[in-house]
């Protein structure tokens, strides 16, 4: 043990031990977001101004014993503010836009849900690590595809029709005056039905494997009122009918799809000669060394327990949700795209690429 030991940097042991707390209390921390988020205590502290514990639980009909202990992790983690005197918590206008308002272009509260189920998956993917072997999304619980859906929002919500598509006017121009569009890998349908309720006159499509998704899809597209325009199904997206569509979007589906080259040939032969195609992907590296990182930290765990395996799990590329600028450009080229750009838009979580026959 002495030999062991010789050259260690007893400072430096004693950082990372202090980093690795951290990280665990931050892992356990998840655990109480996932129940602030799944059972209201966020949104009823956000806008309540100082609260007891008492009076939080009145609010939310919850145990006082253990809102006391949960409001405490909330104020270590820094979360909320803490009157000593007057032994009262407040959530800040600015951290209920993150934890609390789902209208909010900041809100995490799909990110929050997603938590507990996906860490639960660890177990199983332990066999795994051992086969090479993956986990396919039968094995996922629904509550998983509830949580990428409200993840997303905000960036249908928010970005979609107001940023990213005047980035691409001539698509965008085709939209308004009716073109017949399709979204690869839809989920439950949030892009599709954001598309269709700004342009009216095109015709919008979405196909997903995922039965699920696509039930869900169904039924935000009635609640949206736009039923009419859009139509869902479950398609596997490698054999697209050919030269259909004006306009294809793929949102964060190509990195974890089974076969990337043969999902993005399909792609470019059901677009018509002179359709586009806006491929969706995390704005991250390919290499390591340029994801130290929170957001580098946070894919690479999703990744792992996610997007790699249900790849993997059909004998897939398996290729992760960071494969980055370089890895789309080899793909695109591939599978026969003529042309690739990276559009001007400037985006913590995404990068927007056109890409054309």
């Amino acid at each position: 043990m002495a030999e062991e030991t010789k050259n260690v940097d007893w400072g430096e042991v004693k950082s990372f031990a202090g980093l690795m707390m951290n990280d665990i209390g931050a892992a356990l921390q998840g655990a109480l977001t996932y129940i602030g988020d799944r059972l209201g205590i966020f949104k009823a502290l956000a806008g309540a101004g100082p609260v007891t514990v008492a009076e939080l639980a009145a609010r939310t009909s919850l145990d006082q014993r253990y809102l006391r202990e949960w409001l405490g992790a909330m104020t270590a983690a820094k979360y909320l503010a803490y009157d000593a005197a007057g032994e009262r918590y407040t959530m800040s206008p600015e951290h209920a836009m993150i934890l609390a308002n789902e209208e909010s272009p900041f809100f995490m509260g799909g990110f929050m849900q997603m938590i507990v189920p996906e860490v639960a998956m660890a177990p199983k993917l332990m066999e795994s690590f051992r086969t090479g072997k993956g986990l396919p999304q039968s094995e996922y619980p629904p509550e998983v595809f509830e949580a990428i859906e409200r993840g997303s929002a905000p960036m249908y919500r928010h970005q979609l029709v107001r940023k990213w598509l005047p980035a691409m006017p001539e698509v965008e121009a085709r939209l308004k005056a009716g073109a017949v569009a399709l979204d690869v890998g839809c989920g439950s349908g949030r892009g599709v039905i954001a598309m269709a309720t700004a342009f009216p006159h095109s015709r919008f499509h979405g196909y997903d494997a995922h039965q699920g998704s696509v039930d869900r899809a169904h039924a935000n597209a009635v609640a949206a009122g736009v039923a009419d325009r859009v139509e869902f199904g479950v398609v596997d997206c490698t054999k697209l009918p050919a030269a259909k569509f004006d306009f294809i979007s793929c949102f964060d589906v190509i990195h974890d799809s089974v076969d990337p080259v043969g999902l993005l040939q399909s792609i470019r032969a059901a677009l018509k000669p002179d359709g586009a195609f806006l491929m969706v992907e995390m704005n991250v590296s390919a290499r390591p060394e340029e994801n130290i990182n929170p957001i580098g930290r946070m894919m690479y765990a999703a990744s792992t327990l996610y997007c790699m395996t249900v790849s993997l799990a059909h004998g897939g590329a398996g290729i992760g949700a960071l494969m980055g600028e370089e890895k789309a450009r080899e793909l695109a080229a591939e599978a026969g795209f003529g042309r690739f750009t990276r559009l001007p838009i400037k985006d913590a979580f995404s990068a927007l690429y056109e890409l054309r026959p």
